[in-house]
């Protein structure tokens, strides 16, 4: 049996959500810029997109910030993305930062261990992030994140790293989704059909490391999540059982991931529990 197809997109009717959720949110917290993290991959191609298009390219400040172990072709993507967006890209080579860092830690060398490899990138990921908020703070620009739908779900990303942002344009679109927009917005081919990845190793993908393609995952978590089918009915669908299982594990594990800090209650009033005001209501 054939598995379901990964959900569909309407590309024109994305395009102008996203783009006024850019410039209302940004407004709303009192920006007109906006700063983030080019990759050389499609997620961050997207949002640069996005972003010069909601809030003009002079802008938008897109940062990429390479490793010395970093893929070249890296580098090389994140300037074809900014320059088709015509955005200005600053390249912050985090290496020595990075390297004290793991110096420190005194046990980080073994990268044939994948306890240390985790380690590794969450570094890398959260040193990106304390480098994009300085600029946040020095260009007075929001931080536009560039984690999708799967990834949330999946848990698969860095808490206060490249997960965090103050407003995220594409964390409501499953991969496949992404791909389906970048098409549309013209994001350079080679950034649209390069294979998703962290960069953290040599040779390391995501799908290598989630176990499933991004398509098939996309499908399973569409059927799970959006349209609420049970276990059984997932494998009604002709989804493997170890697939099923194995997700669903994920995605429930992860969940403190996608949450804010959970406060312990003790007053009337607790943050984001029983204060929840729209920020809204004070402009």
């Amino acid at each position: 049996m054939s598995l379901p197809p990964p959900p569909g997109c309407n590309v024109a009717l994305a395009e102008r959500v996203l783009v006024r959720f850019l410039q209302e949110e940004c407004g709303r917290a009192g920006f007109s810029r906006g700063v983030l993290g080019l990759s050389g991959g499609i997620d961050s191609a997207l949002v640069v997109e996005l972003a010069a298009r909601a809030l003009e390219p002079g802008n938008v400040h897109a940062v990429c910030m390479p490793y010395h172990a970093s893929d070249p072709q890296s580098l090389r993507l994140a300037k074809e993305s900014a320059g088709h967006a015509g955005v200005a890209l600053e390249v912050v080579d985090i290496s020595a930062a990075a390297d004290a860092m793991f110096a420190h830690a005194g046990d980080l060398e073994d990268l044939e261990d994948p306890g240390v490899r985790l380690r590794r990138g969450n570094l890398l990921a959260r040193l990106r992030m304390v480098t994009l908020y300085d600029r946040s703070a020095r260009l007075h620009a929001l931080v536009l994140g560039t984690s999708n739908k799967t990834e949330l779900l999946l848990g698969y990303g860095t808490q206060h790293g490249d997960m965090a942002s103050a407003i995220n344009p594409i964390g409501d679109l499953y991969k496949a989704q992404v791909v389906a927009l970048s098409r549309h917005l013209g994001v350079p081919q080679d950034i649209v059909v390069r294979p998703p990845t962290a960069d953290l190793w040599a040779g390391q993908t995501d799908e290598q490391e989630l176990g499933f393609r991004y398509d098939e995952i996309d499908a399973l978590l569409h059927a799970m999540v959006d349209r609420r089918h049970g276990r059984e009915a997932l494998l009604r669908m002709g989804f493997p059982a170890a697939m099923v299982d194995a997700v669903d594990t994920r995605v429930r594990r992860n969940q403190y991931k996608r949450r804010p800090p959970l406060i312990a209650k003790l007053a009337n009033r607790t943050i984001n529990l029983d204060y929840r005001y729209a920020r809204d209501s004070w402009t």
